[in-house]
C-alpha cells in the first residue's frame, strides 16, 4: 500500500473511531448523570477534576514531548520510547501518591475523599498510553488508538450499567473508570507491538536530557491546567456540589467536542514538524492553514447552532435534573472555537520547538485567570466561572497565534471564515424558524424533533457552505498529496515488527 493511501486509510479510520467514541462518550454521560443526579454527579466530576491536577503535574510535558523526540532521524526511537515509559511510570505515581494527602486538607464530603483513593489507578493507565500514543502518531496509525479508545469506552458503558444494577453509587461509577482505563492501556500496548517493543528503561542519564528538553513544555502544560481546570476546583470548593455537577454536565460536554481539535492536531503534528526540519516552509504553511481552515469549519457552527438548541441538548443528554445546566452550555461553548483554533496554534509552536517563548504567555494566563475564578465564582458561580475560562482560552489562542506567525512568518487566510461565517448564518436562520416560540414548526420537547432539528441543520449549514465554495472535495487529496511528496521518508523510517 503506497504512503498516501495509508494515510487516508488511517486518517478515516480514525475520525470514524472517534466520531464512535464520542457517540459512547455521550452515552455514557448520560447513564451516569441520570444514576447520579446533579449533586452525585457534582462529586464525580470534583474527584475526577481533583486528581486531574496531580496526573498533569506529572506530565513533566511527555506527552507532546514524544513525538518531537521520536520525529528526528538522528534519535534512537527505541531507547527514547522505553525510557519515556519509565520516566512516565515513576512520575505518574509519584504525584498521584500525594492526591489522599492533599485531600484530607480540602472541604470534600467523605464520599469525594473515598472516591479519590477509588479512582487513582484510572489516571495511571492514560499516563502510560500517551507515550504509546505518541508512537501511533508518527507511525501514522492512529486508527489503532482509535480501536483501543473504543474498547475502553465499551468497558466502561458496561461498567455504569453492572454499577447501576447493583445500586453501587459513587464509587461503582469510578471503579468502572478504573477497568476502562485498564483495559483502554492494555489494548494500546497490544497494537502497538508491530512497530516496537515498549519496556521500562532507567536511563537516568536520558531521562536528565527528556527533562531538560520538555520542561518548558511541561511548566506551560501546568499552567495550561491552572487556566483550564481551576474554574471546576474553584466551584467545589465554594459552592454546593449540585452546582459542580450542573456546571460539570456541559463542560464535559465540551471535552467531547474538543477531543476533535486534539485529534486532528496529534495527526498534523509529525507532519508539520518534520517539514520544519527539513526546511519546507512553503508546505508548512499550507499544512497549517488547512489545519485552521478545518477547524473554522467545525467550530463556528457549534457555537452559533448551540444558542438556539442548548437547553434541548441537555436534557436529551444529561436528563430533566439538567435542563438548568442549558444556559451554562450557550457561554461555555464559545470557548469551543478558541480551544479549536488554539489547539492547532499551539501544537504549530511545538512544531517550531518554540515551547519556551510561551512560558511567559502562559503564566501572564494562568495567573490573571487564577485571580478572576478567586473573584468571579464565589459571585457568579457557574457563570462566573464559563467566563473566565472563555476570557483564558482566548488568550491562550492568541499568545499561540503571535508565537507562529513571529517565528514562521505564517500568514492567516481568514476567507473561510467569513465563508463559514455566512453558511452558519443561514443555519442560524433556519434554527430560529423551528425552534422560536412564535414560529417553531416541530415540537422540539420531543427527542426525535430534536435530532430531526440538528440533523437538518447540519445538511443546511454543509450545502450552504458547499454553495458560498468553503469547501472543496479536493482539499484532502491536495494534502495528502503533498504530504507523501514533502514528508513520507520521515514517517517510515525506524523498526517495526
Amino acid at each position: 500500500m503506497s504512503l498516501a493511501k495509508k494515510i487516508a486509510k488511517n486518517t478515516i479510520i480514525q475520525i470514524l473511531g472517534k466520531l464512535l467514541s464520542t457517540v459512547l462518550g455521550l452515552f455514557s454521560l448520560a447513564l451516569i448523570t441520570r444514576y447520579l443526579g446533579p449533586v452525585g454527579f457534582g462529586e464525580y466530576t470534583t474527584v475526577i477534576t481533583f486528581l486531574t491536577f496531580f496526573a498533569v503535574f506529572a506530565d513533566f510535558g511527555l506527552t507532546l514531548i514524544t513525538v518531537q523526540l521520536i520525529s528526528d532521524k538522528n534519535q534512537n526511537e527505541a531507547k527514547i520510547l522505553n525510557n519515556l515509559f519509565g520516566l512516565r511510570l515513576v512520575s505518574i505515581l509519584i504525584f498521584l501518591s500525594l492526591a489522599p494527602l492533599a485531600a484530607h486538607f480540602f472541604p470534600y464530603s467523605h464520599n469525594v475523599k473515598i472516591g479519590i483513593l477509588v479512582a487513582l489507578a484510572s489516571f495511571v493507565f492514560p499516563a502510560l498510553n500517551q507515550i504509546i500514543i505518541g508512537l501511533l502518531q508518527k507511525r501514522l496509525s492512529m486508527g489503532r488508538d482509535a480501536i483501543a479508545e473504543n474498547v475502553g469506552r465499551i468497558v466502561l458503558l458496561i461498567g455504569i450499567i453492572l454499577a447501576q444494577k447493583f445500586n453501587s453509587g459513587l464509587n461503582g461509577i469510578l471503579w468502572a473508570t478504573v477497568a476502562s482505563a485498564g483495559i483502554n492501556f492494555l489494548v494500546h500496548y497490544f497494537l502497538s507491538l508491530k512497530f516496537a517493543f515498549i519496556k521500562l528503561a532507567w536511563d537516568f542519564s536520558l531521562w536528565f536530557k527528556i527533562i531538560s528538553k520538555s520542561w518548558p513544555l511541561a511548566l506551560t502544560v501546568v499552567l495550561n491546567l491552572i487556566y483550564l481546570r481551576a474554574d471546576t476546583l474553584m466551584l467545589s470548593l465554594f459552592k454546593s456540589a449540585e452546582e459542580v455537577g450542573l456546571y460539570g454536565a456541559p463542560y464535559k460536554i465540551i471535552d467531547v467536542l474538543t477531543t476533535l481539535p486534539f485529534m486532528f492536531a496529534g495527526l498534523t503534528l509529525p507532519i508539520l514538524t518534520a517539514a520544519w526540519l527539513e526546511n519546507k516552509k512553503d508546505y508548512f504553511q499550507k499544512v497549517l492553514q488547512k489545519s485552521l481552515d478545518f477547524m473554522i469549519i467545525l467550530a463556528l457552527p457549534l457555537v452559533i447552532g448551540a444558542q438556539f438548541v442548548a437547553k434541548e441538548i441537555m436534557t436529551l443528554v444529561a436528563g430533566s435534573d439538567f435542563a438548568a445546566s442549558g444556559l451554562i452550555l450557550k457561554v461555555l461553548i464559545v470557548s469551543v472555537a478558541a480551544i479549536f483554533l488554539g489547539t492547532m496554534f499551539s501544537h504549530a509552536v511545538i512544531a517550531l520547538d518554540k515551547q519556551k517563548k510561551m512560558i511567559g504567555f502562559y503564566l501572564f494566563t494562568s495567573l490573571s485567570s487564577l485571580l478572576a475564578y478567586l473573584i468571579f465564582v464565589p459571585r457568579f458561580s457557574y457563570f462566573g466561572a464559563a467566563g473566565v475560562t472563555i476570557y483564558s482560552e482566548l488568550a491562550i489562542a492568541f499568545f499561540s497565534a503571535y508565537c507562529v506567525f513571529k517565528y514562521s512568518n505564517f500568514k492567516l487566510n481568514l476567507k473561510i471564515f467569513f465563508k463559514s461565517l455566512t453558511a452558519s448564518a443561514i443555519m442560524a436562520g433556519l434554527l430560529y424558524l423551528l425552534i422560536a416560540p412564535s414560529y417553531h414548526l416541530l415540537n422540539k420537547n420531543k427527542t426525535s424533533d430534536l435530532i430531526i432539528i440538528l440533523l437538518l441543520a447540519i445538511i443546511t449549514y454543509s450545502l450552504s457552505l458547499y454553495l458560498v465554495g468553503g469547501v472543496s472535495k479536493n482539499d484532502l487529496k491536495m494534502i495528502l498529496k503533498k504530504q507523501t511528496k514533502s514528508g513520507g521518508q520521515t514517517y517510515g523510517s525506524g523498526p517495526a515488527a
